[in-house]
């Protein structure tokens, strides 16, 4: 276990798809452990995996990190003192370490074909053997035959010798406690592929130990290489890190977190419209609590007070709704501003309703939307459905159940004519929020109507839905001059004279 007082921890994502939030999880805790120790978080592209790693991948994985807000000390992009930060930059460091320990008798070349191992196998399962492992065929081969073997092409591997009376490897997980392995279910692994390429267990430990990490907090899914990577540690005659294997993530169901569940990559949830704030926030708390009860954590918050002793065993459950309620809570935290230059305008411009380059409107309009749509959002697209009826213009878009139910009665002409002379009585400096739904209050005892009737129908023919924000403020955003406009079209088109 590591002693080292410094700090270091990696995140290795390989590229072999996009980032999976169970990925985003595990350099986040990493990311947060290294901010609240004051120790360094560092990058590194494990991208040995030649047929399904690719640049394209690699990008993916770095614009989902820094979407996340996530920034690394030392890394692909960020020269350090331990690079090279991508595996396929360090083939000679690993072949040098493995033919080191070759030379010291620690590791071995090992001749056996496919076939044979499938043979000896096929033959310990006959017998029964309590040990089915790799039989030791080549460990005794003189060295320098051996090497004459290898000097000839003869194709091979390198195993690692374990060594025989290597009792059980004891690691002290810090999520897990004590956690016993029997070295004497280990046989002697392959570290280096007859094709010349290292093997996971192998390459990592290599750039772990190099890179000088002092604790590696991965998934849980990896607790099964820990006792052979801490034997290569121990080879290489390096410090064993400190381990914390992460619980997996779970959907609703129970079951491993897939596409059954929905959205499983980090692209997908930034398209949907999460923010990155309300992203994080969530995935820290799978598994991890500040203490049990707070659940809007900043991300400031988290880089000073994230330790490992309160991350769970127990594998955490995806919750889609309690997400969409922490989005919608990061968003109604925003000020109107930051609003309207987070959310809204991006959004509309995207949507091709607005244009950064010529607002439409002025600084104030756009904040009064804002003040109006934040508390509906739940995903940062919903701005433009809720603000969509506003940039209609003459061509408002009706929604023919709203007119059936609303406007296409008897008493609907009666409520439009009596809006239209309340309204038209207001001057365009008393064209506010207040003014007009002052205007419209008696609206229903003067027409002996049930109030709901009255303002459904007003609601349906200037946003066309009887689902809208509040009635003035829409009105209010949408100008005297179109709001009385919309009103006399719907009267003229959908409601019946006595």
């Amino acid at each position: 276990m590591s002693t080292d007082s410094a700090v270091r921890v990696r995140f290795a994502p390989s590229p072999t798809g996009k980032l999976h939030i169970g990925g985003a999880r595990t350099a986040i805790y990493n990311w947060a452990f290294a901010r609240s120790q004051g120790g360094s978080f560092i990058l590194r592209i494990d991208d040995t995996d030649p047929t399904r790693s690719t640049e394209e991948n690699t990008q993916i994985i770095l614009r989902a990190l820094r979407w996340l807000g996530l920034d690394w000390d030392e890394g692909p992009d960020i020269e350090g003192d331990y690079g090279p930060y991508r595996q396929t930059d360090c083939a000679d460091l690993y072949r040098e370490a493995a033919q080191k320990l070759v030379k010291e008798g620690k590791a071995y070349y090992c001749f056996c074909s496919a076939e044979k191992l499938a043979r000896d196998r096929e033959a310990a399962k006959a017998r029964k053997d309590s040990f089915q492992g790799y039989p030791r065929t080549c460990r005794h081969i003189d060295p320098a035959e051996a090497q004459a073997r290898v000097d000839a092409g003869e194709p091979h591997t390198i195993r690692l010798a374990v060594p025989e009376d290597r009792g059980d490897v004891v690691i002290q997980d810090a999520v897990h406690g004590e956690v016993v392995f029997n070295a004497r279910e280990l046989d002697d692994f392959i570290i280096f592929r007859s094709d010349g390429t290292p093997t996971y267990n192998f390459a990592t430990v290599v750039d772990d130990a190099r890179m000088k990490i002092s604790h590696v907090i991965r998934g849980d899914d990896h607790l099964s290489n820990t006792p052979r990577q801490v034997i290569v540690y121990e080879a290489l005659g390096a410090e064993t890190p400190t381990f914390a294997h992460i619980s997996m993530i779970l959907g609703s169901d129970g079951k491993k977190l897939s596409k059954r569940h929905g959205a499983t990559s980090v692209e997908e949830y930034q398209k949907e419209g999460y923010l990155p704030d309300a992203f994080l926030n969530y995935l820290a708390l799978l598994g991890w609590s500040l203490d049990g009860e707070t659940t809007i954590i900043p991300r400031e918050v988290l880089a000073k007070s994230f330790s490992l002793d309160h991350v769970s065993k127990n594998p955490a459950i995806m919750d889609a709704e309690k997400l969409l309620w922490m989005n919608s809570s990061y968003m109604g935290e925003m000020t109107d501003a930051e609003f309207v230059d987070r959310i809204l305008m991006p959004e509309l411009t995207k949507a091709g309703l607005e244009h950064d380059s010529e607002p439409m409107h002025e600084r104030e309009w756009y904040e009064l939307l804002a003040s109006i749509a934040k508390p509906r959002c739940k995903l940062s697209g919903d701005v433009v459905g809720i603000a969509h009826f506003l940039y209609e213009g003459d061509k408002l878009t009706y929604d023919q159940k709203s007119v059936d139910k609303n406007l296409a009665k008897e008493w609907a002409h009666d409520v439009l004519r009596a809006t239209t002379d309340v309204l038209s009585a207001l001057g365009d400096d008393e064209w506010h929020e207040e003014q007009i739904d002052r205007a419209m209050e008696a609206l229903p005892e003067k027409l002996d109507l049930a109030k709901r009737k009255v303002f459904q129908a007003i609601r349906v023919a200037v946003c066309g839905n009887q689902v809208s924000p509040p009635l003035g403020s829409s009105m209010e955003l949408l100008g005297k001059e179109q709001t009385l406009k919309r009103i006399a079209y719907a009267q003229e088109s959908f409601t019946q004279t006595a």
